[in-house]
């Protein structure tokens, strides 16, 4: 069930940053949110920054690398292109499209100090990692950054690092901004600042119906409002609908489900009866209705923050290509038709890092 809206909850976006925490299907969500932003129809970048090979395990494809590889092809002509991005080359790209040093940033990365700077500096790391996406994000078709050629791309997902650091992830680049005061350094950090913090951006949160995945995008939505950063839709994944209806589910809950009925009912359907099955049957019964109103209540807390809601059910068969495409068509109504005009205004300024892959 998606939530309805008559109108687009994101007008402008283009650059859509998915984020949950661990275990709840994140990577299976933005890849479903791609192929939903792709049937517009559109061209659609879906990048991860973990090194986890989630997304080509989710579409079912080799391996992703630095390159960007078209993973899925939609019947109505859009297309989703596929990135795993490399903070070492992603600093090679930077180096090189700044300071034009060429085979000396590869003895840079002989002598080993891309390594430093990739995994000692502070924040360099995911400095990197936003900054090729910015640089996907500004780039038009002739491999240029400015002009008037279409975009490269309709729209970008952002596999992003789970709620626990998708606050201190997103905002890096604005300490750096302080840290650096001038130069290119600056400059570009400045720039994608103002990408992140712009209507072009959505942080789109990924929960389950349980405690702590539900305080734990709470607390995010909070985190991500207080930094200037723009929350979008939380996603309910793996949800089950109520085995019994409410008549039942209070009958189970106050412990008042008839028993010589639950005995004909197996009996009929040739099980063999006894006292402990039907027991256990009723206990079931109550645990079931407990985890239903805690559900319910859950679903009340997210639904307090006002974002736009969309639940997705759980896939008894397991995540693979064509299950990514059901979820992708639930997720259609609240994306599909989302993604932004060519960019433009904040974050259309500055350099970025890499080139073009």
């Amino acid at each position: 069930m998606t939530t309805d809206h008559a109108a687009s909850p994101w007008p402008g976006a283009r650059l859509h940053v998915v984020t949950g925490k661990g275990g709840t299907g994140k990577t299976t969500v933005a890849a479903a949110v791609a192929l939903a932003l792709a049937s517009a129809p559109g061209r659609v970048l879906v990048a991860e920054v973990e090194g986890r090979q989630g997304i080509s395990q989710t579409f079912d494809v080799p391996p992703l690398g630095t390159d960007e590889t078209r993973i899925a092809r939609l019947g109505g002509g859009g297309e989703v292109v596929g990135l795993s991005v490399d903070p070492k080359t992603a600093l090679l790209e930077y180096l090189q499209l700044f300071y034009k040093l060429g085979r000396a940033g590869r003895l840079l990365e002989k002598f080993g100090a891309i390594d430093f700077a990739t995994t000692i500096a502070p924040g360099v790391r995911d400095v990197l990692l936003i900054g090729r996406i910015y640089e996907a994000n500004r780039r038009r078709r002739d491999g240029r950054h400015k002009g008037d050629a279409p975009a490269a791309f309709d729209a970008l997902v952002l596999d992003a690092p789970p709620t626990g650091r998708i606050g201190r992830f997103l905002s890096v680049n604005s300490e750096v901004a302080d840290l650096a005061r001038v130069g290119p350094i600056h400059t570009q950090a400045e720039s994608i600042t103002r990408l992140l913090t712009s209507n072009q951006t959505r942080v789109h949160l990924v929960t389950l119906l349980e405690e702590m995945p539900v305080q734990e995008t709470l607390e995010s939505i909070d985190e991500l409002r207080g930094k200037g950063l723009r929350p979008g839709a939380i996603v309910v994944n793996m949800v089950r609908e109520p085995l019994l209806d409410d008549a039942a589910l209070d009958s189970a809950r106050a412990g008042r489900l008839h028993k010589a009925s639950i005995r004909t009912q197996l009996a009929d359907a040739g099980v063999p009866v006894t006292a402990e099955l039907v027991d256990g049957l009723l206990e079931e019964a109550r645990d079931h209705a407990e985890r239903v109103d805690l559900e319910r209540e859950q679903l009340a807390l997210l639904e307090a923050t006002g974002l736009p809601i969309v639940t997705l059910p759980a896939l008894p068969g397991g995540v693979d290509a064509g299950s990514v495409r059901e979820l992708a068509d639930l997720l259609a109504p609240l994306f599909a038709g989302h993604a932004g005009a060519s960019p433009s205004g904040a974050g259309a300024s500055g350099a970025g890092t890499g080139a073009e892959a």
